[in-house]
């Protein structure tokens, strides 16, 4: 069963790929001249090659007997787990003053595009910022990748609720995939995507070095806004020399994250495939716009004491930092707008991160790289929730809980609610192995929440009091991995992993 799951799908050709990224930081930092650095990566891309060389060599003379849609789900978790001890491996030679096991959860961190803060920004050298860029971005277009190829197939990753799950739906437009082989299938969609995925990031780059930024710095943050991994090699979005316009940038590319739509048709099968129509985009447009006003308005309630309301200009930019960080955390990024911090200062009141934490948990699209519940899951459940109230309105009344949008399936509301319920379950269960292992209740919920969201910058953001992961021990980093694996893979998916009647169908 191993050698079936290293012959193909992911972990061999991903190997190779990491593997071939390494030389980027290697030159750069041989550019900089820092040597040590530099014959880190490159001797670690060099045994990555070798690795895979032999490995396809031992392999070379079996059958080509196709993978099955469980054992892509398989070598793909295997690829959250085991790959990030090769991505590892660099790191920690370069750094030097880390631990292995450091290395490790800060590669599963921004290979899950959690971007959780393990250590400070000026710690790193810029090649190895650059490198947890490079692994985030890349964990980003697997995930784009994988939705499509290894979770549809299956009906997981949000593709459950979507009416291309629903029997006699899907079939017909996924038939070419069925006569194609898993392999085949990939390299389809990745053909399709790659371009899509490297274009936008490179007018994310190519937007912020016009407008002045540090080429090094618009590289990582462009590849962070796209896999939103909320990677930087700054302390804070105040520190971009672009100010207001590279917000701007990063709020447009942002929105990638609210939809599938916005970058593929791959999850519908309805004709109407308008990105106005989609709930995710809409529901997303709402919060995005609604949360910040609430919140604005709260804001100029205690700026009446100080006498500030007539400051327009000031208002305006609280009203912004609250539009960019709530589109932010919502899409599971976790950038703060500049502005975040005047918005509170301008009010004299402090935002709750309470509110951060129910963003994130919410999540952005389904299939795209944004974490969290869903978008389309929680739309699902209103739908449901509004047809209720009809029903005790209009008990003779007529109609199902999809309501009148065609992307989700009749029995969408009851899957989003098994799902929620199993999210809700995993929350509770990390959040009391996090407090066994010497964390306080908040401490807990909060890595809790940013593990399964994939919204590392929630553990800086959303407390008072600072949480040092460095700190934690090594049993609560281990249990943080595991978080950040289950929150990128899902419960669904793992259940349907491990589920051994499902293997033997």
């Amino acid at each position: 069963m191993l050698s079936r799951i290293l012959y193909l799908p992911l972990i061999l050709p991903l190997t190779g790929v990491f593997a071939a990224a390494m030389f980027v930081p290697a030159l750069h930092a041989l550019y900089l001249d820092d040597h040590s650095v530099a014959q880190a990566f490159f001797y670690s891309g060099i045994l990555g090659f070798a690795f895979v060389a032999m490995t396809g060599l031992s392999l070379a003379n079996r059958s080509k007997k196709d993978n099955s849609d469980l054992e892509n789900l398989a070598s793909l978790f295997l690829a959250y787990t085991v790959l990030p001890l090769f991505l590892a491996l660099p790191f920690y030679e370069g750094l030097e003053t880390t631990s292995y096991l450091n290395a490790y959860v800060e590669m599963v961190s921004s290979f899950t595009t959690t971007g959780a803060p393990l250590f400070e920004a000026d710690r790193l050298t810029e090649s190895l910022h650059l490198w947890r860029g490079i692994v985030g971005w890349l964990g980003g277009l697997v995930i784009w990748i994988s939705a499509s190829a290894v979770l549809a197939p299956l009906n997981l990753g949000g593709f459950e609720v979507t009416a291309r799950a629903e029997p006699g739906q899907g079939e017909e437009r996924f038939d070419r995939f069925k006569r194609a082989s898993s392999a085949k299938r990939i390299t389809r969609i990745s053909q399709d995507l790659i371009p899509i995925y490297a274009g936008l990031t490179f007018l994310v780059w190519l937007f912020m070095v016009v407008a002045n930024e540090d080429p090094l710095t618009a590289a990582i943050l462009a590849m962070s806004t796209l896999a939103t991994s909320g990677i930087t090699p700054l302390d804070g979005l105040d520190g971009m020399q672009t100010g207001f316009y590279g917000e701007a940038v990063i709020f447009l590319f942002l929105a990638f994250g609210l939809s599938r739509l916005t970058f593929s048709k791959d999850s519908i099968t309805s004709v109407n495939s308008q990105l106005r129509y989609d709930p995710e985009f809409r529901m997303g447009l709402v919060l995005v716009l609604a949360v910040p006003l609430l919140l604005f308005s709260r804001h100029w309630i205690g700026a009446i004491e100080f006498e500030e309301q007539e400051n327009l200009r000031s208002a305006m930019s609280a009203l912004w930092g609250g539009m960019f960080t709530i589109l932010s955390f919502l899409t599971t990024t976790g950038f703060e707008s500049a502005a975040w911090a005047q918005s509170q200062d301008w009010s004299g009141l402090s935002t709750p991160g309470l509110i951060l934490l129910g963003l994130a948990l919410v999540g952005g699209g389904v299939a795209t790289t944004a974490g969290g519940v869903k978008l389309l899951r929680v739309y699902a459940l209103y739908l449901n929730g509004r047809r209720e109230l009809e029903k005790l309105v209009l008990p003779s009344s007529m109609g199902n809980a999809s309501g009148s949008s065609r992307r989700i399936r009749r029995q969408g509301a009851f899957i989003a609610w098994v799902f929620f319920m199993l999210f809700a379950l995993s929350l509770a269960l990390i959040t009391v192995i996090f407090a066994l292992l010497g964390q306080d209740f908040e401490a807990a919920l909060v890595l809790t929440i940013a593990a399964l969201s994939t919204t590392g910058p929630l553990i800086d953001s959303a407390t008072t009091n600072t949480i040092e992961l460095l700190d934690i021990g090594a049993p609560a980093k281990l249990v943080l991995c595991v978080a950040m694996v289950l929150g990128r893979l899902e419960t669904l998916g793992l259940i349907a992993l491990f589920n051994l009647r499902v293997w033997r169908a």
